[in-house]
């Protein structure tokens, strides 16, 4: 029934199976890819002709995540997958960028490229396994596609590159690579490192080349098997004709525009010879204007090639290496907590910091289940930055990827959120392009980042190169216009510290690029990356001493981890006073990690004594501040520590009697206490008189000590036998047997005088007991608290 042909090959110790013939065989190419057990379908489709009047290439790529594919539920309100996530729009742009420049030149058929992840098993990362899918189907598919591609992921652990790391590896990595590559020659990089130095980014592009040399292997082993009859393209008119008399009507035009230095002015000078060929074709049939048309772009590209070729002369008078004039400023917009001015040509970004807590981090659900980020940053290219009129609303596909190509660079800079234990957002508008503007992204966010008082371990920057290749001729230039990006064959990404490489991105526009063009291009832009460092460290060269007076004060401290339901207390109970008195924020982890935070430093502090005293132990002899919480016959009760109160008795609160406590204390009045003992039950017994209340300082204790009980000594109390024969105290009295279950009458009004009782010292008191009196006052056996 099914006609199935696979294909397999092992790369990093690990089988990539590429299937066709049993899934989506409507589709002019689908391909099943399984690696370990993750599995990736990817089915491409492509229109048969073309709409009358196009004239660019309509490639959609969509990369999807199935929740089920992790035995995941989405979480939220909705629970159906949605919008593409920052993720699947990143990998998206992954599997676009290599397999965009291998269609051939004229080809306009809208082609879609749909790969949904179908099972994830935790270990082998769907991306790659969707690029290699991506790239088997359109190789079987039929359509003009001058492939394949092999992609493979990089890591650097203990100086060895590691091919296809899981994600605990990649943990560990000082590396995360990406590269997409034909058999001869690298298409795509994408990455992320800790500070590597050139040499080993070049050794990781070149290890990830000869994996992706395997997955081309195997994918042409599928292709001879299963791939359908390749598409006829049809033969246009002569370009060559076109592209002459173009020449001779608008090529001087043409290089007399390009010879100016403004941009604003530049782009006039081409608008009107570009009007001049548009006339020239006046009355030509429409197939041809068209022709025309892009004629004048190939024109255009030849002229500016050529000058830069052969006289090493670019659009703005600059020759290959220099990098345009910078202009940094910082504390440029007073409420934010950080915030640079950074322009470079005619190239500018106002990017901010906002610090936050760690309520403010972003939650991600995604197949690996929640994560939460602690550094975010957003990108914005709105039309005006080049002069144009346009959509402006939501980020697009370049301003979510530009956006992470700068996250990536800044990143392992960061400190870790033990040192500085804030969220993270910068926010980078671009006012101005012209060319690189997510590396001036980089140069801004490292600068307002240092401005808020972000400890990063070293200042970033980032430098756009180009390529200009023909043939075996090449030259690398450096700080790319956007014309020279538009004309040239290669965008080519670094950014770094003077330590080293932090991220590096490349894409290609022609077949590929050799490992002496990109041990070039590496070189030269560690110059440049020198030189942007140097300008951007004159307006700021290291991170301020002090955060914003407007940014929130985080303090951390840790508590011992069974202190923890004592701070959060029965149902949050404990921590929402502190937050509801103190106007502090509180989080704490499970292992005991408290943050405090508040912009007051007051607020912070009060936070933090009320949690130290919650877990604090009471030390017998120190002498404490509390507060009166509330007032008995016998005494009064101190909070003498957070969530800890101590008995101070009525002999403690001065030397002489008192003989009604309210006549001395009122609640809520500030006392000082010394704590005398904490018995077995963890009773407190606090002291007033051996404090000065003033002062507190600890006075001698003048009181004489306490003579023995009238009487003598109680003696052991024995066996109790019959209570019919009891004594008080140390008298001889008898009063005779209880009754025994009889009536035991009226009590009458009152018990009467029970005759002499003594006080807690032993000292006679002849009066009348009060009503209601404590126990331990009208003879009965309590503790010395009187409870």
């Amino acid at each position: 029934m099914f006609n199935i042909h696979t294909a397999e090959v092992e790369i990093g110790g690990k089988t990539l199976k590429l299937e066709t013939g049993r899934i989506a065989r409507q589709a002019d190419g689908a391909v099943l890819a399984t690696m370990g057990e993750t599995v990736v379908l990817c089915a491409v489709t492509a229109a048969k002709s073309v709409k009358p009047g196009q004239d660019f290439f309509p490639l959609t790529v969509h990369y999807q995540e199935k929740f089920s594919a992790a035995g995941r539920i989405p979480g939220g309100f909705f629970k159906r997958e949605r919008g593409a996530t920052e993720k699947e729009t990143l990998t998206s742009r992954l599997i676009d960028r290599p397999i965009r420049p291998l269609f051939p030149e004229g080809f306009y058929n809208e082609v879609l490229v749909i790969a949904q992840v179908l099972s994830y098993d935790g270990e082998n990362e769907p991306d790659i396994v969707a690029m290699c899918a991506a790239s088997a189907a359109l190789t079987i598919s039929g359509v003009p596609f001058m492939g394949p591609i092999g992609a493979a992921r990089v890591g650097f652990i203990d100086g060895e590159y590691v091919l296809n790391p899981s994600p605990e590896q990649t943990k560990e990595s000082k590396l995360d690579l990406v590269v997409a590559a034909t058999p001869n020659a690298v298409m795509m990089v994408e990455s992320e490192a800790q500070e590597l130095s050139e040499e080993e980014m070049l050794g990781a592009v070149v290890f990830a080349h000869e994996a992706s040399r395997k997955v081309c292997d195997a994918i042409i082993d599928l292709a001879e098997k299963a791939a359908k009859d390749p598409w006829e393209l049809e033969q246009g008119l002569d370009k060559s004709a076109i592209k002459a008399r173009l020449k001779d009507a608008i090529g001087a035009d043409i290089e007399a525009a390009y010879r100016v230095t403004g941009k604003s002015e530049r782009s006039e000078l081409l608008n009107a010879a570009r009007a001049k060929a548009k006339e020239a074709f006046a009355d030509a049939d429409p197939q041809e204007q068209l022709i025309a048309q892009k004629q004048v772009k190939v024109l255009e590209a030849d002229i500016v090639r050529g000058a830069i070729l052969k006289e090493g002369r670019r659009i703005d008078g600059r020759d290959t290496k220099t990098v345009r004039p910078i202009e940094s400023m910082v504390g440029f917009l007073p409420r934010t907590h950080g915030s640079a001015l950074f322009t470079r040509g005619e190239t500018q970004a106002i990017v901010t910091t906002t610090l936050g807590t760690k309520d403010a981090e972003q939650m991600i659900d995604g197949l690996e289940g929640l994560s939460y980020q602690r550094f975010m940053l957003h990108y914005n290219f709105p039309p005006y930055s080049v002069g144009e009129v346009g959509r402006f609303g939501a980020p697009g596909r370049r301003e979510v990827g530009h956006g992470k190509l700068a996250w990536r660079a800044l990143h392992p800079m960061l400190p870790s959120v033990e040192e500085f234990p804030y969220t993270i957002r910068v926010l980078s508008d671009i006012t101005e392009s012209n060319g690189s503007s997510s590396m001036a992204t980089v140069c801004g966010g490292s600068l307002a980042m240092m401005d808020a008082g972000v400890p990063l371990k070293r200042p970033v920057a980032g430098i756009a190169m180009g390529l200009i290749l023909e043939g075996q001729d090449f030259a690398v230039i450096s700080d790319i216009l956007g014309d020279e990006d538009h004309l040239g064959d290669m965008d080519f990404k670094v950014a770094g510290t003077d330590q080293g490489i932090t991220s590096l991105q490349m894409d290609i526009k022609v077949a590929g690029i050799t490992e002496e063009i990109m041990k070039v291009a590496l070189g030269q832009a560690k110059e440049g990356r020198a030189h942007i460092l140097g300008e951007m460290a004159k307006a700021l060269d290291s991170t301020r001493g002090e955060l914003s007076a407007h940014a929130p004060r985080i303090e951390t401290m840790s508590v011992p981890k069974d202190k923890i339901r004592e701070i959060i207390g029965t149902g949050g109970k404990v921590i929402r006073e502190i937050v509801a008195t103190t106007g502090a924020k509180v989080d704490i982890d499970d292992e005991g990690v408290i943050k405090i935070s508040s912009s007051d430093v007051n607020q912070i502090e009060a936070a933090r004594q009320w949690i130290r005293g919650i877990v604090a132990e009471p030390e017998p002899g120190t002498i404490y501040t509390g507060k009166v919480a509330s007032i008995v016959d016998f005494g009064a009760f101190v909070t003498f520590m957070p969530g800890k109160d101590g008995l101070v008795h009525v002999s403690e609160i001065k030397n002489e009697r008192v003989e009604n406590v309210r006549d001395v204390l009122s609640e809520g009045q500030e006392v000082k206490v010394k704590l005398l003992e904490v018995d077995s039950r963890g009773k407190v017994r606090l002291s007033m008189r051996v404090v000065d209340q003033e002062t507190g300082a600890e006075l001698e204790d003048t009181r004489p000590p306490r003579e023995p009980r009238e009487g003598g000594d109680r003696g052991p109390r024995g066996d109790r036998g019959d209570r019919g024969d009891r004594r008080r105290g140390g008298g001889d009295r008898d009063r005779g047997p209880r009754r025994d279950g009889g009536d035991r009458g009226p009590r009458g009004e009152g018990r009467g005088d029970r005759g002499p009782r003594r006080d807690r010292d032993g000292n006679r008191d002849d009066g009348p007991a009060p009503e209601f009196a404590p126990a331990f006052l009208t003879g009965g056996r309590n503790d010395n608290d009187g409870e």
